[in-house]
């Protein structure tokens, strides 16, 4: 078990509308510098889909696609002690401070990129932000009960609430 400090700094502009949460970074995410870093992980494909557009390949082409998409993009927890990229294994969680996301940008939905990332939100910081996020399932490869095609249409719903 490792303390780890969040790597990784939110990505949100003026305009998002939209708030992601996943738990905390991977491994592979913290390797990479930038959310959902792991190959396998079918998030980006995943928004690819819901946005009709192509899936980005690059850092600088995940972040226009976002913005472009008015989808500010953080995590739950700012630090914990974890075992290699195990959200199970989460304990000692520090949350994320989410204001200067919210004092920046109009925040309209949250949404939780899997069910730890949701029990994380209900116990760290829903309190402190007085706002409901909706639950949405995975797209980690340890979500394989799901398919991409059964988690583009769960994530469907985001795509309504851009603008």
């Amino acid at each position: 078990m490792e303390h780890i400090l969040h790597p990784i700094p939110p990505l949100y502009d003026r305009q998002s509308r939209i708030l992601i949460l996943g738990s905390f970074p991977s491994v592979k995410s913290r390797e990479a510098q930038f959310f959902y870093g792991h190959p396998q992980n079918r998030f980006w494909k995943v928004l690819a889909a819901v946005f009709g557009c192509p899936m980005p390949q690059t850092v600088p082409e995940k972040r226009a696609m976002l913005h472009a998409h008015h989808i500010a993009l953080w995590d739950v927890i700012g630090s914990c002690d974890i075992e290699g990229s195990a959200d199970s294994s989460i304990k000692n969680a520090v949350p994320n401070d989410l204001t200067p996301i919210f004092t920046t940008a109009d925040i309209r939905n949250i949404y939780c990129n899997g069910a730890i990332s949701h029990k994380l939100y209900q116990k760290h910081l829903a309190r402190q932000t007085g706002r409901n996020a909706t639950k949405l399932p995975s797209t980690s490869p340890a979500n394989a009960a799901w398919s991409v095609e059964r988690l583009v249409e769960a994530w469907r719903q985001i795509a309504g609430n851009e603008s």
